[in-house]
C-alpha cells in the first residue's frame, strides 16, 4: 500500500460486508483481510456488516452507526462455489446490503459510495453472470441514486489480482478522488 498517502481516509466511515478482517474463506481459499486492514491503515473507521442480515436489519444497523461514507460489499463468500444457488445468493445479499446501507445512512446524508466486488472469474459456473449482475446493479444505481449523491461501481478481480491490489483500488475509490467514478466496471487482470 505504498501508493496512497497515510491519513487519506481519515474521518471516513466504511461498512464492509463479505470477506473482511474476521472472515473465514471458503475451502481452499485464504482469508482476505487486506481490504479492511488497508482501509483502517489509511485512517478509515471500518464497521463489519453481517451479510446474512435482511434488508430491514441492515437499514437499522446502518442508521445506528451513521454517518457512513461507503459500503464495500464483497460477493465472493455468498457466491461460494457458484452455480444457480451461488448466483442467487450473491445478488440477493448484494441488493439487501446495498439498499439497507443506502436507505439507512447514505441517502439520508446526501452522499456516499457503493463498491460491489464481484467474485473472481475462476472456474466456477455462473461467475460471469454474477459479475454482469453486479455491474448492472452499479450502473442502474448510479443513475437512480445520483440525485441523492450516492455513487456505485463494480470491481471485477481477475485470476491474477492480488489482495493488496484489490485493497489499493478499494481505498482509492473510497477516497475523495474516487468520487468522480460512478456506473463503472473496474475489470482487473
Amino acid at each position: 500500500m505504498t501508493l496512497l498517502r497515510q491519513g487519506l481516509l481519515a474521518g471516513r466511515a466504511v461498512a464492509v460486508a463479505g470477506r473482511s478482517v474476521s472472515a473465514v474463506a471458503p475451502a481452499g481459499r485464504r482469508p482476505v483481510p487486506a481490504v479492511a486492514r488497508s482501509l483502517c491503515d489509511l485512517g478509515a473507521a471500518v464497521h463489519e456488516l453481517d451479510p446474512a442480515l435482511d434488508e430491514d436489519d441492515v437499514k437499522d444497523w446502518a442508521a445506528g452507526i451513521a454517518p457512513l461514507h461507503a459500503l464495500v460489499f464483497d460477493s465472493a463468500p455468498t457466491f461460494a462455489d457458484g452455480g444457480h444457488e451461488g448466483l442467487d445468493a450473491a445478488l440477493e445479499a448484494a441488493w439487501a446490503a446495498t439498499r439497507g446501507v443506502a436507505t439507512g445512512a447514505l441517502i439520508p446524508a446526501g452522499a456516499g459510495k457503493v463498491l460491489l466486488i464481484a467474485p473472481p472469474a475462476v472456474e466456477r459456473s455462473f461467475a460471469g453472470a454474477a459479475r454482469a449482475g453486479l455491474e448492472n446493479l452499479a450502473r442502474t444505481l448510479s443513475v437512480e441514486w445520483a440525485r441523492y449523491g450516492v455513487t456505485a461501481v463494480t470491481i471485477a478481480p481477475g485470476a491474477r489480482t492480488t489482495d493488496d491490489e484489490l485493497a489499493e483500488l478499494v481505498c482509492f475509490l473510497v477516497s475523495v478522488a474516487g468520487e468522480y467514478f460512478t456506473g463503472c466496471l473496474f475489470e482487473l487482470i
